[in-house]
């Protein structure tokens, strides 16, 4: 080969040749190692072969090097114990320290093999190192394993069951009594699986009459007290009086523009309220036959209405999602009861507190402070708009209606108690009387 001049110069716009460039490296090159040029390079030796298995011996037993603090303590207080001689109980004399000093390893050249020399895991005295004649360890007897691992300190298992060692289920055990039943040591008595109450019985009802007048959907009915006569109203804007025994029309009102949705009777006036799409709240006399009232205020269609059974008061509620509170007398608006975000469906009053309680197309129920006008509980366990309301007569609680179940409240703190399934319907009204019926209707 032939090898170009390194000081060579080169035109100043004419680039180099790389075939020169080459020649010239492997130049320097060759000059680089020149005095080894010929020798053989050994891959393997036996100095190299002792570092790398001193790397890895160190490697796999570093951090086992030391013992445990309770090992060490007790080493320095038992007393000196005897070598015991066996065969070794790691591979070719490989052994361990109690970190009383380093390890040292050394290479038979007869069998290659490694050697522990040094500090020692079971020396013959507290402290005492190993010489080259006794390197290699004698294997360990099972006595002196077991004893080592009964000094050991209790594991965070052993701990846990020596606290419940003096439960009940434990105690029942030792004295030879089955403990089965009970499940843990806390339960003492059986619990029996609650039976729901059956209901009585009742006879089918039968269906007594038809009647018919109204041009539309009936929207709303309301019973006279003294169950002489009861009065609908319907999609015609017509307010209709029946009689209760015959079923025949005794009276036909008219004055609203649009749906009627809401009507009520009052107990102690002859006077009947109706409320409708056309956002009025209008009041009848009855002896009249006429409006004398009409109460002004909602911004949107009425759905509801209900009297107050011992005050002169009048709660109306409807599409604006607010329930309005009127003195009877002088049309005048007590309260605007708002908190709902949807249209209020439907609305009670009863003596006691909560005295007005409201159920919304929000899926929630409020119960009402009359006086302060402001919200003392909302009860949101309904997951469907909340339709219909029923207060029971008699009992201190009330029902409401969604198209998921009927649900049952106890007043006044609103607390849960039973449901009503298997109405696959959207419930529209619900009634209850003294006899702890309840109806329920929807479509």
């Amino acid at each position: 080969m032939e090898y170009v001049n390194d000081n060579e110069q080169y035109p100043d716009n004419s680039p180099p040749d790389l075939t020169k460039l080459l020649q010239r490296s492997v130049k320097r090159t060759k000059a680089m190692f020149q005095s080894g040029t010929g020798t053989n390079f050994l891959l393997e030796d036996d100095e190299s072969q002792q570092v790398k298995l001193r790397i890895k011996i160190n490697d796999e037993y570093s951090d086992v090097q030391q013992l445990p603090a309770s090992l060490l303590a007790q080493q320095s207080r038992g007393k000196k114990r005897p070598l015991e001689t066996g065969e070794s109980g790691l591979d070719n004399g490989a052994s361990e320290t109690n970190g009383t000093g380093p390890v040292s390893m050394q290479l038979d050249n007869n069998e290659h093999l490694p050697q522990i020399t040094g500090g020692h895991t079971y020396p013959s005295a507290s402290g005492v190192s190993l010489s080259e004649d006794n390197a290699v360890e004698g294997q360990v007897s099972a006595n002196t394993i077991q004893k080592l691992v009964d000094n050991l300190p209790p594991s965070r298992v052993q701990q846990e069951a020596a606290k419940t060692a003096h439960g009940v289920v434990a105690i029942r055990q030792k004295a030879g009594i089955n403990a089965t039943p009970f499940a843990t040591s806390g339960s003492l008595v059986r619990r029996q699986v609650p039976r729901a109450q059956r209901p009585n019985w009742h006879a089918p009802w039968k269906l007594m009459r038809v009647i018919s007048g109204h041009l539309g959907w009936v929207r709303s009915i309301a019973v006279e007290p003294g169950n002489k006569w009861f009065v609908t109203g319907a999609g015609d804007r017509t307010i209709k009086i029946w009689d209760l025994a015959s079923g025949t029309l005794k009276l036909t009102l008219t004055g609203h523009i649009s749906t009627v949705r809401g009507l009520a009777v009052s107990p102690r006036h002859p006077y009947l309220f109706s409320c409708g799409e056309d956002k009025m709240v209008k009041c009848w006399d009855l002896e009249q036959n006429k409006v004398i009232r009409h109460y002004h205020g909602h911004l949107s269609g009425v759905y509801s209405l209900s009297l107050h059974p011992t005050l002169d008061i009048l709660a109306t509620a409807g599409r604006d999602a607010t329930a309005r509170v009127w003195d009877m007398r002088t049309k005048q608006c007590i309260h605007v009861l708002s908190g709902h975000s949807s249209t209020v469906a439907d609305v009670k009053c009863q003596e006691v507190d909560p005295q007005i309680i409201t159920g919304s197309m929000d899926s929630t129920i409020r119960l009402w402070d009359l006086a302060a006008g402001k919200t003392m509980a909302t009860l949101t366990h309904h997951k469907k708009s909340v339709r219909a309301l029923a207060i029971h007569p008699a009992e201190f609680t009330f029902a409401s209606g969604s198209a998921d179940n009927i649900k049952q409240w106890k007043c006044p703190e609103g607390t849960f108690m039973q449901n009503f399934e298997n109405h696959r319907a959207i419930i529209n009204t619900l009634a209850v009387n003294v006899d702890n019926v309840l109806f329920s209707g929807g479509k």
